[in-house]
């Protein structure tokens, strides 16, 4: 396995490996991987002849400081891993690889048409502008044939996809595919993510009590309206102490726009565990 640092060496393995002809899959992430990340890359590598793998932390889809510090990085461990799983190239610039400093300074602008005034676009302005910035500057260089993603961050997903139909248009990114892949979660059923590591043992079991109020939801959407299920599930959530939800919307899949039942719907939340943001997801 080969790690790549500069967006030059990056081009380099790139075309080396169209002129073979070899299909590529590519799995972006922001490091600190566990076993939802891998779950991609073992999809990405059974199905391309090669797979890269970014590792990049993005400053410009952090509206805060003090989380961007905290998050947590160790590319050793993430390259031992990845190395584990037969990924060929991984990815690891530093910001100023990726970025000029009047891009770091100026805020990438894109018209989502909608789907960024909702939910995390609503509660962290500018996020998804980071998001597409930084996956679209990495389309153009790794030219992926597919690229897959988790389906906890839906929402960053639905606005992968759009970008990428909209982009076909034009032929941007060639015939790329984007995999969504089901969320992994630990036998507990909490949903895996590298800001668990923040969690404390204490605050895992109680943040498990998110998951298991997502699933009981679906049985309440059997006698209940869109309105009363996402009330109660903030309510039960809010009751166990250590939890506080933010948000719990359900929305239509596609569009994000507020479910009117439940026939094509996700329920999408996020909750603090301490001070730690935890998203999670449940479809009806």
């Amino acid at each position: 396995m080969q790690i790549i640092t500069t967006k030059q060496e990056l081009l380099r393995q790139v075309e080396a490996c169209k002129q073979q002809s070899k299909t590529i899959g590519f799995v972006p992430t922001m490091g600190a991987l566990h076993e939802g990340h891998a779950s991609l890359v073992r999809r990405a590598v059974s199905e391309n002849n090669v797979c890269f793998v970014s590792v990049f932390v993005n400053p410009t889809q952090f509206n805060n400081k003090e989380d961007l510090a905290k998050y947590p990085r160790d590319l050793n461990r993430d390259a031992k891993l990845l190395e584990s799983l037969g990924a060929q190239y991984v990815f690891a610039p530093t910001p100023e690889e990726m970025y000029s400093a009047e891009e770091m300074n100026t805020t990438f602008s894109y018209d989502f048409e909608g789907l960024d005034q909702v939910m995390e676009g609503k509660m962290r302005p500018g996020h998804f502008n980071g998001v597409v910035q930084v996956v679209s500057r990495l389309f153009y260089l790794v030219q992926p044939d597919k690229a897959y993603f988790g389906e906890k961050d839906y929402q960053q997903l639905a606005i992968i996809h759009q970008m990428v139909e909209r982009s076909a248009l034009k032929g941007t990114f060639g015939d790329l595919q984007i995999i969504g892949c089901p969320i992994v979660r630990a036998e507990s059923g909490l949903a895996l993510s590298s800001r668990n590591e923040r969690l404390s043992e204490a605050e895992k079991e109680t943040a498990t009590n998110i998951y298991k109020t997502l699933k009981e939801s679906v049985k309440w959407a059997k006698n209940a309206s869109v309105s009363e299920v996402e009330q109660r599930v903030v309510d039960t959530i809010n009751a166990i102490e250590g939890l506080e939800v933010e948000y719990y919307e359900i929305v239509d899949q596609t569009t994000l726009l507020p479910a009117k039942d439940f026939s094509h719907a996700i329920g999408c939340v996020t909750v603090y565990c301490g001070p730690v943001r935890l998203i999670d997801n449940m479809k009806y």
